[in-house]
């Protein structure tokens, strides 16, 4: 196992070109998804949402606002990560009834949890939640992205476009949520160069550092 994760990370990249021709298989989208929904978040809260683009339309004015980068349209899914612009004691409350139905508790045993979370989360400026929430989104698209390299499935994820103009084209204006980061997903075409290239790390002992 230690092996095939080593043999994963080494073989993805960011995709500058995707083959057209080919589709991620129903089997190994759920997997992703699940990947999402799985994902971790400080609270459990999951201050996110997924929206997968299907409608070949609204690609190509996604593509518009993203440098016109080929990848918003030519991958196989794209999926557009969204984070919460403010979570408030409703959502909390929301979350909270959810740990009680999952869980078979009575939502009352949960008072000193939700408490403790619209204190510290709930209540704080809005700017600081905002800015919260997004980078909870940004742990999601990480299990995203180790899990298609796990399956070789491609990937890129892509900060270069107009987050406004995402939220003016998705709808999402004064809906509560905001477009946070996009990944494209797929397979690479025989012509992108870049899966060529040596991958370019700092060195372990660089990076990393014990403190005893």
């Amino acid at each position: 196992m230690n092996s095939q994760i080593k043999e994963a990370l080494q073989w993805r990249y960011a995709v500058k070109k995707f083959d057209t021709t080919k589709k991620i298989s129903t089997q190994d989208w759920q997997t992703l998804t699940e990947s999402l929904t799985l994902a971790p978040s400080s609270y459990g809260l999951q201050p996110w949402k997924f929206l997968v683009i299907e409608n070949p339309q609204v690609r190509e004015k996604l593509k518009a606002v993203s440098w016109n980068q080929t990848q918003v349209t030519d991958a196989s899914h794209f999926v557009v990560i969204l984070a919460r612009d403010k979570v408030d004691a409703d959502f909390v409350q929301k979350y909270v009834n959810r740990v009680a139905e999952v869980r078979g508790l009575p939502v009352d045993a949960l008072d000193g949890y939700k408490n403790m979370m619209i204190e510290n989360v709930a209540n704080s400026p809005e700017e600081q939640s905002r800015h919260w929430a997004k980078r909870q989104a940004y742990i999601a698209m990480g299990f995203l992205l180790e899990t298609a390299a796990l399956l070789k499935v491609d990937s890129t994820p892509m900060e270069g476009f107009d987050p406004k103009a995402y939220d003016k084209i998705l709808g999402l204006e004064d809906s509560g949520w905001n477009t946070t980061v996009v990944v494209a997903l797929g397979y690479r075409h025989a012509e992108d160069v870049t899966q060529n290239f040596k991958k370019v790390r700092f060195t372990d002992n660089t990076l990393i550092e014990y403190v005893k």
